[in-house]
């Protein structure tokens, strides 16, 4: 992805899902935003966007951040929201291992408390290790904790699927997790 098309996700990624306010968008309960308010409210603010940018955006996104309703009318973040939206994620059963990448940093706390949502509604995990290693690369050396996901479901825990693949979980407490390697 060109660096325009990287500096357009990222900006969508802050209105989507942590601030619509700052640019005067608002967003529905589900976290829909109209499109055209969307490229107006992104134009008042200096930084105006194609309508064909924010397509190749949403369609060549690695990560599948974004997604059009059907009528191709609204947008919303897919996942990894700070306010309040309703995704209308149903529950799920995870496969029996699942991955979270960090930092060496974050490790001590990590393994004291488990893996918390902070602002975010969710705990973001991966199917792969592959991509928990890019996920904690972000930062710095990457390190892979294992999650006992298919324990923690057996003991009545929730887990939803993103549309993008993402596995979410309210928290992860230390005792299902594990660092690899």
């Amino acid at each position: 992805m060109d660096r325009r098309l990287v500096t357009i996700s990222k900006y969508l990624s802050k209105h989507l899902r942590h601030a619509p306010q700052e640019i005067g968008l608002t967003l529905d309960d589900e976290g829909w935003a109209s499109v055209d308010a969307l490229l107006e409210a992104s134009a008042r603010r200096g930084f105006p966007i194609a309508y064909d940018d924010l397509v190749e955006v949403v369609e060549t996104n690695d990560k599948r951040r974004f997604a059009f309703d059907a009528t191709g009318d609204r947008l919303r973040a897919v996942q990894g929201h700070s306010i309040e939206v309703d995704l209308g994620l149903e529950r799920r059963e995870p496969p029996e291992t699942l991955y979270h990448g960090t930092v060496e940093r974050f490790l001590a706390s990590i393994l004291g408390q488990g893996l918390v949502r902070g602002r975010r509604h969710h705990v973001h995990l991966s199917k792969d290790v592959e991509t928990a290693r890019k996920v904690g690369g972000r930062r710095g050396r990457p390190v892979i904790l294992a999650v006992d996901a298919g324990r923690m479901h057996r003991d009545g825990r929730a887990f939803f699927l993103s549309e993008n693949g993402v596995w979410l979980a309210d928290a992860v407490p230390p005792e299902y997790l594990s660092r690899l390697g």
